[in-house]
């Protein structure tokens, strides 16, 4: 594995600690991420509007300039968001 490579890696797990962090010390961040998701998941530029409401509304930002770890953490929305449609 080339060192860029794992350079990245450790980047992305570094900021996905941190993440976790936050949303096990302030419960309310699951909550409210999903709720804004939900609200804007069908909107053109979803992704778009769903990162900046988060970041206006938790402490969780995500900057114009997303790094593999905001991709992931958006993506991951959207997968609990289609096992949410699943379920009804």
């Amino acid at each position: 594995m080339s060192t860029s490579v794992e350079s990245q890696q450790a980047k992305m797990i570094d900021e996905l600690r941190v993440f976790i962090k936050k949303v096990l010390s302030e419960p309310t961040i699951a909550v409210k991420s999903m709720e804004i998701a939900r609200k804007y998941r069908n909107e053109p530029n979803a992704n778009e509007i769903i990162a900046r409401e988060i970041s206006a509304n938790t402490t969780i930002r995500i900057p114009e300039s997303w790094s593999k770890a905001d991709h992931m953490f958006l993506d991951i929305i959207h997968e609990v968001l289609d096992d949410e449609e699943a379920l009804y």
